[in-house]
Order: structure tokens, then sequence, then C-alpha cells
């Protein structure tokens, strides 16, 4: 197996996370631009950011490992499998690739190059989904490279589930955080509406859940 410099892997995390962000936050404004139906624009959402991630873990792979998020880096270098001293060029590379695909879509869109975000997104709920996200994504990683390292590209789709079974949408990556600090609007600053039966408890359950992951929804009755 070919080994790459610092240099050249440095390239291709920066490179990837660019790529990766920039499918994240376009797929985003898209959807929102075609449709006000949250479900469906984060569906679209999902689709974008799983295909862009078994493309790119699958170019990227064989040169840097495909990280393209701190956790992993910091996972990686705990477990030998990342030299301590090319960690700080991996965080750098993935944190700098991402705000450059932040501002790539926003151009692309002609939106302002730098917006700053205005919902919170905090509490407990928010903190422990994501807890799980990047544990989960992490231990799917790990896994696959001991048992079935060919199918490692696919199995990032993890993601894409991750979208729909946290309240925080999976963020998993410290990187990615960083650039929705930046970006306003998207699939995690749409409004949510919802029809409300208080009579039903998978109505009062669902309104709960949404209240919980730090959103505020229109509630209609």
């Amino acid at each position: 197996m070919t080994t790459f410099d610092l240099p050249r892997r440095f390239a291709a995390e920066a490179l990837g996370a660019g790529l990766l962000v920039a499918t994240v936050v376009g797929s985003g404004i898209m959807a929102e631009t075609l449709t006000h139906d949250t479900a469906l624009a984060l569906l679209g959402n999902t689709l974008a950011t799983g295909a862009m991630l078994v493309v790119l873990v699958t170019i990227r792979g064989p040169i840097s490992g495909a990280h393209f998020n701190p956790a992993v880096s910091l996972v990686f270098c705990l477990n030998r499998k990342l030299p301590a001293r090319d960690l700080p060029a991996y965080l750098v590379a993935q944190v700098v690739g991402g705000i450059a695909g932040t501002i790539a879509a926003h151009l692309m869109f002609a939106l302002p190059v730098l917006e700053v975000a205005t919902k919170l997104r905090a509490g407990p709920a928010q903190w422990f989904s994501e807890a799980v996200a990047t544990f989960g994504l992490v231990a799917v990683i790990l896994a696959g490279l001991r048992f079935e390292q060919r199918a490692v590209p696919w199995l990032v789709v993890y993601i894409t589930a991750g979208y729909w079974f946290t309240a925080s949408t999976s963020f998993a990556n410290p990187a990615v955080a960083v650039h929705r600090a930046i970006r306003a609007t998207e699939s995690q600053a749409m409004t949510i509406t919802i029809y409300h039966n208080p009579a039903c408890g998978t109505s009062r359950n669902t309104l709960a859940m949404i209240c919980a992951s730090g959103e505020e929804p229109v509630v209609i009755e």
C-alpha cells in the first residue's frame, strides 16, 4: 500500500472536508428552496450527504484515511493508527476545509459569504444525541477496518441514519459543528410545523421530542 507524505494527506483531508461540508450546506439550501416540507428537506439533505461520504471515503481513504472529522482522527491517534505528530495537521485541515466548504456553498447560491447562526442548539438531549452519534460513527469505522475494510465507504452511511434517529440530526463531527456556527439556515434552522392532537398519545410524544431537541415548532391543533 502506498504511503503518502503529510502535505498530500493534509490536502486530501482539507479537500475532502470541504466537499463534504459543501454538500451538507448546499443540499440543505437547495432543499429548503424547493420545499417547505421539513421532513422532505431533511431527506434530501440526508441522501446527498450519504452519497458524498461514499465517494469521498472511497477516493480519499487510500491517501489520508478519509477522516474528515477531528473525533475520528483523535481516536485513530489514540489507537496509534495516526502518528501524534500528524494529528494537529489533520485537525487544521478538517476545520479549514469545512469552513471553505461552507463559503463555497454560500457563493454557489449567491448568499452572504459568512453568516452567524441564530438558533441555540444545546441542552442534555442535544449533547447526549451527539455522544451517541459520534460513538456510533467511530465504532462503525473501527469495526469495519478490522472485519471488512472494503465495506468502510458504505458503512459510514451510518450518518444518514443518524440524521433521523438523533435529536441533533447527528453532526457527529466537531468540524461540522464549526460550520454550523457560520451557517444560519438550512435543515438545522428550518421552521417545524406540527399538526397536534392533544388527545393522541403519539402526537403528544412527538411534540415533546421535537421540543426536547431544542426546536420551537409551530403547533396547529
